[in-house]
């Protein structure tokens, strides 16, 4: 008997990366020509009350900018993907692609895994609204007939098994759960709601955590609990958690601390201000096309994975090899091999919350690259798996990821680091414009991005309105990899607007205090990773030293 197609699938569930085409609240739909009359041309397949939300609903925040000239994007990219020094941050590994993860999160479009005869025009609008919810993770819900898919009953998430590999056994719970077999008509694919969350092996593993912490809350709920409540009071401490972890873990690390203390002890000043906190957020260009994109710079081009894999083992091809979005999990398996299962001990540092014993053996703990205006080489040729391309992708400028984020900014005419530094300096954010030095020479001996390929007439446009990605990056360079100024004032802000619009949110219940981690008070993606792994070094590192 033939197999039937998922839910999903049936529903016209289609994997999509890479965006071309953005719907700016008072501008419409902007983008390159041909992606703009592709996406007005798509038919509309769901019902009436789609017609009532756009697509995913992006605002800007500042200006519009000018557009800059190809050749110029052509040697600033190639200079943003040089070869040469490659600086280690303080940043341990695995928040590049918690990063990841989060950016899917916020940009995830709930309604392509929900049945569309049953969705209302509020739950378009929050569907396609940024918000930390973790709707990549749990879709709409078991009940859901779509997304039902997605769990094992009607309140756990389901999870894979990997393959043996010669003396390494299947484990359960280390693969997110699968389903196809490479065919064109059962093409492989990981049953999640955000097909993102499998373009390479760190965030799908990183999206696996999150279903075992998930499954674990849900295990660890009081018994007074009845059965009916128990995925959403679950869900609810664990979509807290996660915002809790975000603003008080990952936020500090990536950003200026004061800036982020700033905004969440005295509000926004430019993203929204003065919303209503029960509105729907919109998702700014500046943050989405530009400054959430410093992780890129964060990418290492090799990792110490696992014991299996130490050293200069895990090379960034091999992260997207075993995928099953950018590859083909490593040839033609339909599940992760187990040589290939992540090592958390190597990418998150569990000293630094009181425990030593979950240090990874020496040399191998993995520190990010630091925010900077470098991207490691592999990054500029990159699997056209990673971005909806195709075979023939492979060495052109379209798979080169600098080359593509300077293009995308040009497409939206996103305003340029100066002018977001001038509209934060009027709103009475204190922010200081770099000097035509800073953005043209960085500082001396730094490892950043040279310019020396520009004519002096290209040097004076881009010092002039300098791309705002590679404003943020050089910002966050001159501040020792940490981003300041314009980028934090940028991401801490959406952040905020997104957790304030969230249905569960830690602004909007202020008393609100973590009881998962360790210490009182504290929850950090180690606390999260202990909880995932049943607080076990085993567990957490199968596969040894």
């Amino acid at each position: 008997m033939p197999d039937k197609p998922s839910p999903a699938a049936s529903h016209g569930y289609q994997p999509r990366h890479g965006r071309e085409t953005f719907f700016i609240e008072g501008e419409g739909l902007v983008g390159s020509p041909a992606a703009v009359k592709a996406v007005s041309a798509r038919p509309r397949g769901r019902a009436r009350a789609a017609a009532v939300v756009p697509d995913f609903r992006f605002s800007r925040m500042g200006p519009r900018g000018t557009r800059l000239q190809r050749g110029i994007r052509r040697k600033v990219a190639a200079a943003i993907s040089a070869g040469g020094r490659d600086p280690v941050g303080r940043i341990p590994a695995g928040y590049t692609y918690l990063g990841q993860f989060v950016d899917h999160d916020l940009t995830f479009d709930a309604t392509t895994v929900t049945l569309g005869v049953n969705v209302s025009p509020a739950d378009l609008l929050q569907g396609r609204s940024p918000t930390l919810d973790l709707d990549s993770l749990y879709g709409a819900g078991p009940n859901d007939p779509v997304s039902a898919e997605f769990y094992e009953d009607d309140r756990h998430l389901k999870f894979g098994k990997t393959v043996r590999v010669d003396n390494l056994r299947a484990r359960r719970e280390y693969d997110l759960a699968r389903v196809g077999d490479g065919s064109r008509r059962r093409p492989r694919r990981a049953l999640i709601p955000d097909f993102r969350n499998d373009e390479n092996l760190a965030v799908a593993q990183t999206h696996l955590a999150f279903i075992r912490f998930h499954n674990r809350v849900v295990d660890g709920l009081d018994s007074s609990v009845p059965a009916r409540r128990r995925f959403r009071v679950a869900r609810s401490e664990v979509i807290k958690h996660y915002q809790w972890m975000l603003r008080h873990d990952y936020l500090p690390r990536i950003c200026d601390r004061a800036v982020v203390k700033d905004v969440f002890d005295n509000g926004r000043k430019v993203h929204e201000a003065g919303a209503d906190p029960l509105t729907m957020p919109t998702m700014p260009v500046e943050f989405s096309v530009a400054a959430f994109r410093m992780g890129h710079s964060m990418i290492r081009a090799t990792y110490d994975w696992n014991a299996e894999f130490p050293g200069r083992g895990g090379a960034l091809f091999f992260l997207f090899d075993f995928s099953g979005t950018s590859g083909g999990l490593g040839g033609d398996e339909l599940a992760l091999p187990s040589n290939w299962i992540a090592d958390w001990r190597r990418l998150y540092d569990f000293a630094s919350i009181g425990r030593p014993d979950l240090k990874p053996p020496p040399g191998a703990r993995n520190l990010a690259r630091r925010i900077d205006t470098r991207l490691a080489p592999p990054l500029s040729d990159l699997p056209p798996g990673s971005f909806g391309g195709s075979f023939d992708d492979f060495g052109k400028l379209v798979a080169d990821l600098a080359f593509r984020n300077l293009a995308r900014a040009t497409m939206v005419k996103l305003a340029s680091g100066q002018q977001m530094a001038q509209l934060l300096r009027s709103k009475g954010v204190p922010v200081t414009t770099l000097t035509r030095r800073q953005i043209l020479g960085g500082v001396a001996d730094s490892g950043g991005a040279v310019l020396d390929a520009l004519t002096d007439g290209e040097r004076d446009s881009f010092a002039k309105a300098t791309p705002l990605w590679f404003y943020v990056l050089r910002e966050a360079e001159l501040n020792d990899g940490r981003l300041t100024g314009v980028g934090a004032r940028i991401v801490a802000e959406t952040f905020h607007r997104a957790m304030e619009g969230s249905r569960h949110s830690i602004l909007r219940d202020p008393d609100w205090r973590p009881t998962l981690g360790a210490v009182d008070n504290r929850f950090t993606m180690t606390d999260l990773l202990l909880v995932a792994y049943d607080n076990d070094k085993d567990v957490l590192a199968p596969l040894g030293d």
